[in-house]
């Protein structure tokens, strides 16, 4: 994948990315059992500042969502692309998508997680879905984990740190890998691995209540994933040379709030903090700066006699990193924390707190490839508003403003020399939010017309940034 050019490849992948468990819906079809996201309860009255950091559930609460006949929960419902696929594949075609990112969810293949056969009928719909996808002429990008571990590893096992449930998931792995041989070459195994702080369950799949000391449970469940990941390597370059494997961060690198040694070193330490996770995944062991967290926090990783090895000799192939906002950090107010930040005075942020700042990406996206020299994807990018459907459309032009920015600092990364293949806009299309389980924080081309509470039509309805998105697609990223 080396290039030597100022602009994007010919090759180059635009497309859109989004999550099974946020689109699908369909949550008691086809044989699937439940998943993490499928507890995700909406709160109208939440504060959509800090719902993202606030993911931590007792087991209690998980038991009572369960069983909750009352509340709405949003993913398990969706935008119901399980049963509109094909339709709303055909108007990412229109764009001229030359990529398609989703997550096959873990629960529809084993429903239970720890099941000794995959169920035929989830693994049925995938191959419908990667079909169209390639029959569409995108490439497709698949996420073997994106939020979606099925709730029984939490209510069995207690989450990912416990070992068994290393064996757990590469037997998904290694089913996926064979049944979609040939179709799929581009896999994330895990997605926004780094973000056990911010979504810690929906991360690790622990809830609060269920180990004594959570922090040290987090980097045991987080060395797990890394172990697992790295054993799905193992088995994906054993079955074909096609494949190429990849892990993705969400970046949360922070810049110093001064020149004043005491924010440098604090932003400096804050982002190993970060780096760390990529550094065993491409690198192949853990950093010293990591050992020395270890144990000046006392945390025991739990690691076994071969996790060396299977680190090391299984590293990845490329980085797929999300991006859409940058963070501060002051050393007078701030600690270690991946949480605790500073407002930067120089960036405006939308309704979220999500500070704008398309030349972040320019930075994160050359510090990376310093620091790795390998092949980078953009996985997720976008811009979350409040859209007012009027005169039949969404006019969001402050989205094309987002998003254009974003690009043209791409465009200043590759004339660094940056290696960067595919860009997937986040939610192409409307679907129902992360964090906050919202509807109507919409980030797509395509405006899906359900609210909050899952009332509407469902009807699809171009808004400007579809046309504008056209465009930059038809002109390999010179049209802005």
């Amino acid at each position: 994948m080396k290039q030597n050019i100022n602009t994007f490849p010919k090759d180059f992948l635009w497309g859109g990315a989004v999550a099974a468990n946020q689109c699908e819906g369909a949550f008691r079809v086809g044989g699937k059992g439940l998943s993490l996201a499928d507890v995700h309860l909406y709160r109208s009255n939440q504060d959509i500042t800090k719902v993202s950091h606030d993911s931590d559930m007792t087991l209690a609460q998980v038991k009572e969502a369960i069983d909750d006949k009352i509340g709405y929960y949003p993913k398990r419902h969706g935008i119901d692309f399980y049963h509109t696929y094909k339709e709303d594949l055909k108007l990412l075609a229109e764009m001229g998508f030359k990529t398609f990112r989703t997550s096959i969810d873990w629960s529809r293949i084993f429903p239970n997680g720890d099941d000794l056969e995959p169920n035929e009928e989830g693994l049925a719909f995938y191959d419908r879905l990667i079909d169209e996808i390639r029959s569409l002429g995108m490439e497709p990008i698949i996420t073997m984990l994106h939020y979606e571990t099925p709730l029984n590893i939490t209510l069995e096992y207690g989450g990912w740190h416990n070992r068994k449930v290393i064996d757990f998931f590469v037997r998904y792995g290694e089913v996926l890998l064979n049944r979609f041989k040939g179709k799929v070459k581009y896999w994330i195994v895990i997605n926004q691995i780094n973000l056990v702080y911010h979504e810690s369950f929906n991360s690790v799949a622990i809830c609060q209540d269920q180990v004594e000391n959570l922090e040290e449970a987090r980097y045991q469940a987080i060395h797990n994933q890394m172990v697992a990941s790295a054993l799905i390597v193992e088995k994906a370059r054993k079955l074909s040379s096609e494949f190429h494997m990849g892990t993705m961060l969400a970046d949360c690198t922070a810049y110093p709030e001064s020149c004043h040694p005491d924010d440098v070193v604090l932003a400096m330490k804050r982002n190993r903090l970060q780096y760390y996770f990529t550094d065993v995944q491409f690198r192949g062991e853990y950093p010293r700066y990591m050992r020395r967290f270890f144990n000046e926090n006392h945390i025991n990783l739990g690691e076994q006699d071969d996790d060396a090895r299977i680190l090391k000799e299984n590293t990845m192939d490329f980085l797929a990193i999300s991006y859409y906002y940058s963070s501060m950090v002051s050393a007078k107010r701030n600690g270690m924390n991946p949480l605790d930040l500073s407002k930067n005075p120089h960036l405006q942020a939308n309704p979220w707190g999500w500070a704008v700042d398309p030349k972040g990406l320019y930075n994160a996206l050359c510090q990376y490839y310093d620091r790795y020299q390998v092949p980078i994807m953009i996985a997720e990018n976008g811009f979350g508003m409040y859209d007012k459907l009027e005169d039949g459309t969404v006019h969001d032009d402050y989205r094309i403003s987002y998003l254009s920015a974003h690009i043209e600092q791409m465009k200043e990364a590759i004339k660094d020399g940056v290696e960067i293949f595919a860009y997937c806009a986040w939610g192409p299309i409307d679907i129902v939010s992360c964090s906050s389980a919202e509807m109507e924080k919409r980030y797509g081309f395509i405006y899906v017309d359900i609210d909050n509470d899952g009332n509407g039509s469902r009807q699809r309805i171009k808004k400007d940034s579809f046309y504008w998105y056209k465009k930059v697609i038809e002109s390999n990223g010179e049209i802005l």
